[in-house]
């Protein structure tokens, strides 16, 4: 072995009860981590590390409240592209990272090509993002777009 941690790595009981009690609340100490998930703080300490060190744990954010900050209109958009090669994809891919209202994109099977997930102030913002940025993205064919009248559930909160 080259001294790497395995990627592959299974992970148990207590590995699981991290990652859920992290998934809740991302700023717990490690001592309050241990004793909800039922270890010593070193034990804890330790696999905590383990899981961000094999790419288990990704990172630490915070959660805002997009509302609050005046981002309320929530607009999905279907996007049929012209080529689908790899060329192509990869094109698209790298363009749409750098549209910062594109809150979420996905390569979706189906009649369409990716799905994008859009976040604005408003309408006339997202007639805006839609016509100047998304159109203009590489090999976009024609897009559609859906409006959420309502957000019961966000995984971002």
């Amino acid at each position: 072995m080259d001294g790497k941690p395995s990627q592959n790595a299974p992970i148990d009981t207590f590995d699981r009860r991290i990652i859920e009690a992290l998934r809740d609340d991302g700023r717990l100490s490690v001592t309050e981590l241990a004793r909800r998930v039922g270890l010593s703080k070193t034990p804890c300490q330790v696999r905590l590390r383990r899981l961000i060190d094999q790419g288990y744990i990704l990172g630490f954010r915070a959660v805002i409240d997009p509302v609050r900050l005046g981002l309320d209109h929530i607009a999905f958009t279907e996007v049929k592209l012209s080529d689908t090669r790899e060329a192509a994809l990869d094109a698209f891919r790298r363009a749409v990272l750098r549209i910062p209202e594109v809150e979420e994109c996905h390569m979706i099977a189906s009649s369409f090509d990716y799905l994008l997930k859009v976040r604005t102030p408003d309408i006339r913002r997202y007639r805006e993002v839609l016509g100047e940025r998304i159109s203009a993205l590489p090999h976009v064919a024609n897009t559609s777009t859906f409006v959420a009248m309502e957000t019961i559930r966000d995984a971002g909160v």
